[in-house]
């Protein structure tokens, strides 16, 4: 193991930084960034302690795309790092959620390979892995030549994501970054009443209903009601699951089972007796700004959300808000989500390209990177939905989003540990196809269109459909 503060002879001067940094054009427009990077571009150290060649495909050049978010801007200011470690040009290029899968999907299909990686959806592994369209990562992991096991720790990235990212036991992303479905409420308006954070389905609408006052504009609960694979459907299977609702039957889909009918009857009955009557079309930024605002006093989302919350420019709630875990539901399950954006390999690359995008992987997914794109990073946005264990554990992480209140990590990271349900949503080929029938069929029920089992007896037969097509 090399000295960390050994400087290495090729460790490039501030002008070829100011080059590299100038060669990623997404660096351009936000200084910020740079100036970023250049405090740590000499600082290359902790990444050199490794037993890996950094230098072993020098000269290639790789593309990764990834969603316009500030966990994402994070890592791409410290581009700069990676170039000079590495030698490996990166182009980045941002692509909206709506569009990203699809730009991915085409691409991996048409083998045209124009992005290495791209931020993934956990839910398009089992299609990519199907059509033999990106790489197992095992093979990575286990070449000691590529990956120093004991530096990279891959076992520390939480278990949840990982699994998330795995087929049949085996790894085809890596989670960069993630999420956890937490209780969210205003402790000032429950202290008031005496009520506690709900521990089950019931607690949460009885809570609802006893700080449900419209006419001052206060409503009692928020849960996603837009249509969208990861809107309402990222809301709804963990009521299914905590219903007791199974996704299969034998090796057949099953979405219109007694319990999935429950469970949407559920959802549609809390929605239309506690939640403003917008909510049926609102994401989690809606709920979140409506809920910094002082208008909801419970919502259920990503434990994300918080930065909205914790805003002192735009928020009114700040010091006033707490954090649970999801409610269990009546089989006694508390389901939360497994939701990360991870980076898979292109296997349609060269053989230097992959090791290329590897190195890139191993480097973003480090626990040096995420704790610069966290706690040490210099702007204001500290990400928190990092991925290993050892960060949510560590005292510096605890400071950078203890303005979120005691239980926030507490909240977040039992979820994690103890919640989360690799089978939260059907994790099949046809996910795509899927998950956009059961979010139309939701909605349809949730605006009042259609009756819970009239909307999930039609996306059965729809589904039947995609199964055989």
């Amino acid at each position: 193991m090399t000295d960390r503060t050994q400087r290495n002879p090729q460790q490039p001067d501030r002008r070829r930084a100011i080059q590299q940094a100038a060669s990623v054009g997404v660096l351009a427009a936000t200084p910020q960034w740079v100036t970023s990077a250049f405090a740590q571009v000499d600082d290359l150290a902790p990444y050199r302690s490794a037993k890996v060649n950094w230098k072993q495909v020098e000269g290639e050049s790789i593309s990764v795309a990834v969603i316009p978010a500030s966990y994402f801007d994070n890592l791409l200011g410290l581009l700069p790092q990676f170039e000079a470690l590495t030698g490996v040009k990166v182009r980045a290029e941002k692509v909206p959620p709506g569009q990203i899968r699809q730009k991915a999907m085409l691409d991996l299909s048409s083998r045209t390979t124009t992005y290495a990686t791209h931020a993934a959806d956990p839910m398009y592994y089992p299609l990519y892995v199907a059509n033999k369209w990106v790489e197992p990562l095992d093979k990575y992991l286990n070449d000691a030549t590529l990956t120093d096991a004991a530096w990279y720790n891959y076992n520390d990235i939480l278990k949840a994501w990982r699994d998330a990212d795995s087929v049949d036991g085996k790894p085809y992303g890596i989670p960069y970054d993630g999420e956890v479905t937490v209780q969210v409420y205003r402790k000032d308006l429950y202290d008031a009443k005496g009520l506690h954070p709900a521990n089950t389905y019931d607690q949460l609408l009885s809570n609802a209903k006893a700080l449900h006052d419209p006419a001052n504009r206060v409503y009692g609960l928020a849960l996603r009601g837009f249509s969208g694979a990861g809107q309402n459907m990222y809301i709804y299977p963990s009521i299914f699951r905590g219903f007791g609702g199974e996704w299969f039957k034998g090796k057949d889909i099953v979405v219109n089972s007694p319990e999935a009918v429950n469970a949407l009857n559920w959802y549609v009955n809390a929605l239309s007796a506690y939640a403003p009557p917008a909510v049926r079309n609102w994401n989690w930024p809606d709920i979140a700004d409506a809920f910094s605002q002082g208008t909801v006093a419970t919502y259920i989302d990503a434990h994300s959300s918080a930065a909205v919350l914790m805003n002192p420019e735009k928020s009114k709630v700040i010091g006033k808000v707490g954090f649970a875990r999801w409610p269990r539901g009546p089989n006694g399950k508390r389901v939360t989500s497994i939701w990360n954006w991870g980076f898979p390999i292109n296997a349609a690359l060269t053989e230097k390209q992959k090791k290329a995008t590897w190195l890139f992987i191993q480097w973003a997914t480090s626990a040096e990177t995420q704790a610069r794109t966290s706690w040490k990073f210099a702007g204001p946005a500290k990400r928190s939905g990092l991925n290993r264990l050892s960060a949510w554990k560590s005292a510096e992480f605890s400071q950078a989003v203890g303005a979120a209140g005691p239980n926030f990590i507490a909240a977040a990271l039992e979820s994690l540990e103890q919640d989360t349900d690799v089978e939260w949503r059907p994790r099949v080929p046809q996910w795509p196809a899927i998950g956009e029938t059961m979010a139309t069929a939701i909605q349809s029920a949730l605006v009042g269109q259609k009756k819970p089992k009239e909307a999930l007896d039609e996306a059965q037969a729809r589904i039947q459909q995609i199964l055989k097509a």
